[in-house]
């Protein structure tokens, strides 16, 4: 596969669009860890954000506090959810079952 060449305006621009979206993926992972947002909030706020929509589900729940590397992995295996799978590839059930198994209101 072949990369199309990009001009020096085309880069610096594909460049502040990444930085962007990494500071809003960084703005909700905050949020989540302070309480200030809960999973389902972000679930809901990635249909109309599309940074958030590629944020991966175990550096969503890692994000939470008392949430690691391996409990994270433990709550997706045991919902389902494969470990590579980001937020926009989760379907309505796996959703659900995430918000239900983390005791939050959909």
């Amino acid at each position: 596969m072949n990369l199309p060449q990009l001009s020096h305006q085309e880069r610096a621009e594909a460049r502040i669009k990444a930085l962007a979206a990494r500071a809003v993926r960084s703005q909700a992972k905050q949020d989540l860890k302070s309480g200030q947002k809960t999973v389902a909030a972000v679930l809901a706020s990635a249909a109309c954000e599309p940074a958030l929509d590629r944020l991966k589900v175990c550096e969503l729940l890692e994000a939470l506090p008392g949430i690691g590397k391996v409990r994270a992995t433990v709550i997706m295996s045991e919902l389902g959810i494969a470990p590579t799978r980001r937020v926009r590839g989760l379907g309505v059930h796996q959703r659900r079952a995430l918000v239900e198994y983390l005791g939050e209101k959909p």
